[in-house]
């Protein structure tokens, strides 16, 4: 069985509400599932583990490669609470699972006060016109590393 199954998303919901009520931390959940099975369940615990990459969707991840023994979450779907952030989708893209399912979006977060606009237009920016002091530095030797692991013979890509 693959594709979306309501249930899955409610279920996403109920885990971001248990945790709104449980104190520990933002009103986000997630599951992974894989044959229409929850293979892994998280939530939003950045303020209790004092971890800004505590998002539910890297919780999930995180406990469904664990499961499967496996860094890439084939043939799975991700359900979540609400439409992922930047940064967990880009993690969301590197699982490469099949689907994502989201019930609320963006603009409901921000009005929760959880924006992400802000990442979106810094990755618009050039580099010295961000708000975090970012420079290039390139130093001779620096991209050595890129033509030993296009050399590498034995690596496992992904």
């Amino acid at each position: 069985m693959s594709g979306y199954d309501e249930k899955f998303l409610r279920h996403a919901i109920q885990l971001a509400d248990a945790n709104i009520s449980s104190g520990k931390g933002g009103p986000f959940g997630a599951v992974v599932v894989r044959n229409g099975k929850i293979i892994a369940e998280g939530a939003n615990h950045v303020t209790s583990d004092n971890d800004p990459t505590a998002h539910a969707e890297v919780v999930a991840i995180r406990e469904a490669c664990r499961a499967l023994n496996s860094f890439q979450l084939d043939d799975c779907e991700i359900y979540c609470s609400c439409e992922p952030c930047p940064m967990c989708l880009g993690a969301i893209y590197w699982a490469r699972p099949k689907a994502i399912y989201f019930a609320a979006g963006k603009d409901d977060a921000a009005a929760a006060g959880f924006d992400d606009s802000f990442i979106y237009d810094e990755l618009q920016m050039p580099l010295p016109s961000r708000k975090i002091t970012t420079i290039h530095k390139n130093i001779p030797g620096s991209t050595d590393i890129f033509k030993k692991w296009i050399e590498k013979t034995d690596k496992t890509p992904y």
